[in-house]
């Protein structure tokens, strides 16, 4: 019996034993190529993005841990000769840090306890109700998202004043006890519930903080925790309000000590000023690897309705 012909021509050929084997043309093949090519495009594309947004962590790592001197050698040294770890210690030193992780504990965690109060049920009433006015209110909302804090700090400054809740924690958390970002991103997650499971628990005499409670907020959970995450970096690193708002150490936040680092040591001291970014960015970091399985499923959830 004479061996078949395997040509690569996309035809069926024969094989000894009367097999018929269908053999890959040239287009199949080229197709496949192209996937495969496409894939390594794609992980080096990740890589390189993943590089881009690292590097400056790496960095500010790296020179946390170096002398001095070692911070002024051209071209810089990625890996430190000798690691420092008194360079964190130095930085604690320049100021009452535990005073001011607190603060910013307080304020942060405060300001988010406030803002899930207020956002969810004017996110549920702007999803789930029509009524007067309800599209008027909802575009006031959203015109609030273009005004900058910046625009507004001095009647908000006057007022607290008058108030006098300068330099008290309720002066840097009022302000921010609602979110216009919260309500927009919770109204458009609780409009893509189907509207049968509502009419189903209003059949069930269910009230409309339990419908919110034990439906609505937990099928919109991976978006609660994303906003949650945003919100709780925005108002961790906030430096701006802070600084405005008060005038003494009793309701300054972790930034504004980072900032006093460079007053206390010298401006050219950086391997002091980034162990004091690091330990700014570490609560920061570790929030943000043990919310993110909820924040892929957020950002999955959305795409796929």
């Amino acid at each position: 019996m004479e061996p078949a012909n395997r040509a690569f021509d996309g035809h069926t050929v024969a094989v000894p034993g009367g097999r018929m084997l269908e053999t890959p043309g040239r287009p199949a093949l080229l197709r496949s190529a192209a996937v495969l090519l496409l894939k390594a495009l794609n992980v080096a594309a990740l890589l390189l993005l993943v590089l881009i947004f690292a590097m400056p962590f790496v960095w500010m790592l790296s020179t946390s841990l170096k002398t001095l001197p070692e911070t002024m050698i051209f071209p810089p040294e990625w890996i430190p000769r000798n690691p420092v770890w008194s360079n964190y210690a130095s930085a604690w030193q320049t100021g009452p840090f535990l005073h001011y992780i607190t603060n910013s504990a307080v304020i942060s965690v405060s300001i988010l306890l406030l803002q899930m109060l207020t956002i969810i049920p004017a996110a549920y009433a702007f999803a789930r109700y029509r009524f007067v006015g309800s599209g008027f209110l909802f575009s006031l909302v959203m015109v609030t998202l273009m005004i900058p804090t910046q625009l507004i700090f001095l009647p908000v400054y006057l007022e607290l004043s008058a108030f006098k809740l300068l330099n008290t924690h309720l002066g840097l958390i009022l302000p921010f006890a609602s979110s216009a970002f919260g309500i927009f991103l919770l109204r458009q997650a609780f409009r893509q519930i189907p509207e049968e499971l509502v009419e189903a628990s209003r059949l069930d005499q269910a009230k409309e903080w339990k419908i919110i409670v034990r439906i609505m907020v937990p099928m919109v959970k991976p978006v609660l925790v994303t906003f949650a995450l945003f919100s709780f970096i925005a108002h961790w690193n906030d430096y701006f309000w802070p600084l405005v708002m008060t005038t003494n150490e009793t309701a300054r936040t972790l930034p504004i000590g980072i900032a006093k680092i460079r007053e206390v040591e010298g401006g050219g001291t950086w391997n002091i000023l980034m162990a004091g970014n690091v330990i700014l960015v570490a609560p920061i970091l570790a929030a943000f690897f043990l919310a993110q399985k909820h924040i892929i499923k957020a950002f999955v959830y959305n795409g796929v309705k």
